[in-house]
């Protein structure tokens, strides 16, 4: 897995808890980090900020659809934005769920859990 956020607390927080959980998991500060990791490891799924400096989770979300060798790459969109045309415009740029911030660990790890449920057999 891979947690991208700018905000050191709630990355570390995130991936401290699923790694917990027994996911390996990495941590990455910004859009272009997330770019560069999923490149360059197998990731199952991607817990992404929506807004961070730079880059925003959206555009890296579209740079992820728009590549065929990670259009199927699950995300979820991690945000305290929280209005309706907020949750359009994440699902429209192709997130597989959106999860408001602030957020339980307990809810987060059963999103993950049912957002990778699909591809498990």
């Amino acid at each position: 897995m891979l947690v991208v956020d700018d905000d050191p607390d709630v990355r570390e927080l995130v991936a401290f808890k699923l790694t917990q959980s027994g996911d390996q998991v990495r941590a990455v500060a910004d859009g272009p980090a997330a770019l560069r990791a999923v490149r360059e490891a197998k990731v199952d799924v991607v817990l992404l900020d929506v807004v961070m400096p730079g880059m925003s989770g959206l555009e890296v979300l579209r740079e992820l659809r728009a590549d065929p060798a990670t259009v199927e790459l699950r995300v979820i969109l991690l945000t305290a934005r929280t209005q309706e045309g907020d949750l359009e415009a994440g699902f429209s740029a192709g997130a597989d769920d959106y999860l408001t911030k602030p957020f339980t660990l307990w809810e987060l790890t059963e999103r993950v859990q049912a957002v990778l449920a699909p591809t498990e057999s």
